[in-house]
């Protein structure tokens, strides 16, 4: 076999070869197009003070992460902490995430929602629950769920709950308990 003759079967094993890999990678599906929402951007450890419409401030934030929705505008927020200000110091809101409308005007908390109120404050106040639906403007936060709302020698719970955190009135909807716990004499 002469020199040529060796050239030429190499080439066409070569040719086969790669042709049979062609044909192969032919018949694979393209990879699936990214259908997931995108956003417009992101913020890392930040915190975000947000005006009402008198100008004066209504909410500030802080978290870990957000991210903006090109879709809605709408702001997802992972590990939110609200503070809202009011009298005796006000309220610092926290959970797993957290939703904020385009508007601003509703924020949306969701799992292991904690409410308490301000270091200082003469009657230190907590309350606990899944949900809960902010509305800074109103300075109003309120849920259907179930809530554990705890202070000084009280502890009430109920299902579904309403409360004004500027002037601290707190309204249970149903299913309310009432616990009293007297504080120990000296």
């Amino acid at each position: 076999m002469s020199w040529r003759t060796g050239l030429g079967v190499v080439l066409l094993v070569a040719a086969i070869v790669s042709g049979w890999s062609a044909w192969h990678m032919r018949e694979r599906s393209e990879p699936a197009a990214d259908t997931g929402q995108r956003s417009d951007y992101v913020l890392r450890d930040f915190e975000l003070v947000m005006l009402g419409k008198d100008g004066v401030e209504s909410v500030r934030l802080r978290a870990p992460e957000l991210q903006r929705s090109r879709e809605d505008e709408s702001l997802a927020i992972v590990q939110p902490l609200f503070l809202m200000p009011g009298e005796d110091g006000g309220w610092q809101l926290a959970s797993d995430r957290g939703w904020v409308d385009a508007e601003g005007s509703v924020a949306k908390l969701d799992g292991n929602v904690k409410g308490d109120s301000a270091p200082g404050n003469p009657t230190p106040t907590t309350f606990r629950t899944d949900r809960l639906e902010l509305l800074p403007d109103q300075h109003l936060a309120r849920t259907d769920d179930r809530v554990t709302l705890t202070q000084p020698g009280i502890m009430q719970t109920g299902v579904g709950f309403q409360a004004n955190l500027q002037t601290r009135q707190y309204q249970f909807l149903s299913q309310v308990k009432t616990r009293y716990e007297p504080s120990p004499r000296r």
